[in-house]
């Protein structure tokens, strides 16, 4: 599989996602917000606030709503540092709000913490963790400095020191939990967004690819007749100028790059010669198919195949999905990657399903990832390299990939350990590396003409 750049999955790139005309519109709703709480505020119970400057501060943000959509196209993307600029005015001007009405006695000064979660929601970490620690500041300062909330007869409204620094503590939690909670559920959706768009990049090449083999297969058959033909005529042009040697050795130059064609086209078109052929194969075929790309690689792949009931002797013929294929050759791709010095991938099948086993003797799975086989972006590049992958990014999304497209057909995967799965087993004492089980529902693959099309099972056999 082609690796995808990992600049495609970059996350600072996603703050360019967000409009400019969206944060416009969450802000007039903010405005609209802010100015029935202060006409409530004072018509309604009659607080004595300073009225002028509270409104001055909602007028700035009108003001800036308006330049910013008059200036800017509705259609313009905000940058990382665009965006931090918006949503940190947007916070100064809560902050000073809030300085005007009584600060942290103020029961909206709970609002502070939006401004965060749309940071963490939109922008990277770095500029999450700045909003966040302004934020904390803010109402730090607004524990203390801040224009007291009076009602008309002078009174100050105000709470006392313990719930004051409660709701300090309650909005600081809330700051860091929604902050971190959001921050971590959007990265993980975005991963899984991403690796889930790999996997169907990935399975459009794999449909390719048998599509393309199919059009070679005709193009080999159909260019077959041709060939024939330019052979025939020019072996009987040969024959009629014996008494011309140079012209001799030009028709014999055609037959020769005539029977040159027709080996190249056989070769290309090796996967079948007609489309049922194309649609179908016995599944140890597609499995040894699935492992072809990875048999010259130095390390040999034994293949062992066999029906685990004595009645069923005679292997299913199951579709060519591109599913299958790639997802098997992904999990073959790792077991080859980590093995020391070999490979297993054993099949058998019951009545109901069939069962493929891709074994190593590598070193395995670390115990402490086991349980996270199969999540996207699961290994973090540390800057090294690996002396056994080199050219390996290390993002987790081959088995996720490969996780993903066999579980789409309805199959169930088990990772394991051979040291631990294979302790008791001296004929598997070697198979001390990873180990991979793919159990799928033989109706799910399974060719409706299966059983006249079923063959012998043979013995073990080894590729290298």
């Amino acid at each position: 599989m082609t690796e995808t750049s990992p600049g495609f999955f970059h996350s600072r790139r996603r703050g360019t996602w967000i409009r400019l005309r969206t944060l416009i519109l969450l802000r007039w709703w903010a405005v609209i917000g802010q100015m029935t709480a202060l006409i409530i505020a004072q018509r309604i119970y009659d607080l004595d606030f300073e009225t002028g400057l509270c409104f001055l501060v909602i007028g700035a943000s009108i003001i800036s709503n308006l330049v910013a959509s008059t200036v800017f196209p509705e259609n313009k993307r905000l940058t990382e540092s665009e965006n931090l600029l918006v949503v940190g005015f947007d916070m100064v001007q809560l902050a000073l709000l809030l300085y005007l009405t009584g600060g942290l006695h103020n029961p909206f000064s709970f609002l502070i913490v939006g401004p965060v979660i749309v940071s963490a929601s939109a922008m990277s970490t770095r500029s999450t963790v700045m909003l966040g620690l302004s934020a904390i500041l803010i109402v730090s300062l607004l524990t203390k400095l801040y224009s007291p909330l009076r009602t008309s007869s002078g009174e100050i409204l105000r709470m006392p020191e313990l719930f004051l620094f409660g709701n300090w503590a309650a909005i600081v939690i809330a700051i860091t939990f929604l902050g971190v909670y959001s921050r971590w559920i959007l990265s993980e959706m975005r991963a899984m967004s991403d690796a889930l768009q790999a996997t169907q990049m990935a399975l459009a090449r794999e449909q390719k690819l048998t599509d393309l083999g199919g059009v070679v297969a005709a193009a080999a058959h159909e260019l077959g007749t041709p060939l024939a033909t330019i052979k025939l005529t020019s072996g009987e042009l040969a024959e009629e100028l014996a008494d011309a040697p140079d012209l001799k050795d030009d028709a014999l130059l055609i037959r020769e790059q005539a029977d040159r064609c027709r080996d190249i086209l056989r070769t290309m078109g090796r996967a079948g010669k007609t489309d049922q052929h194309m649609r179908s194969a016995p599944l140890t075929a597609v499995i040894e198919e699935a492992a072809e790309p990875h048999l010259e690689r130095g390390k040999p792949i034994i293949f062992d195949h066999g029906a685990t009931q004595a009645s069923l002797r005679s292997q299913p013929t199951i579709l060519r999905r591109p599913e299958m294929i790639h997802g098997l050759r992904n999990l073959i791709q790792n077991a080859v990657d980590f093995a020391r010095s070999r490979v297993w991938v054993e099949s058998s099948w019951t009545a109901d399903t069939v069962t493929v086993r891709i074994m190593d003797d590598g070193r395995g799975y670390p115990p402490h990832l086991l349980g996270r086989i199969g999540d996207p972006f699961m290994r973090r590049r540390t800057g090294r390299t690996d002396t056994r992958r080199p050219d390996y990014e290390g993002m987790g999304l081959g088995l996720f990939i490969a996780k993903t497209l066999l579980e789409r057909m309805g199959a169930d995967l088990t990772f394991a350990n051979g040291a631990d799965s294979f302790r008791n087993r001296k004929s598997h004492s070697e198979r001390t590396g990873a180990f991979v089980e793919v159990t799928l529902p033989r109706a799910a693959i399974e060719t409706s003409d299966s059983t006249a099309s079923s063959v012998r099972d043979g013995g073990p056999a080894v590729s290298s």
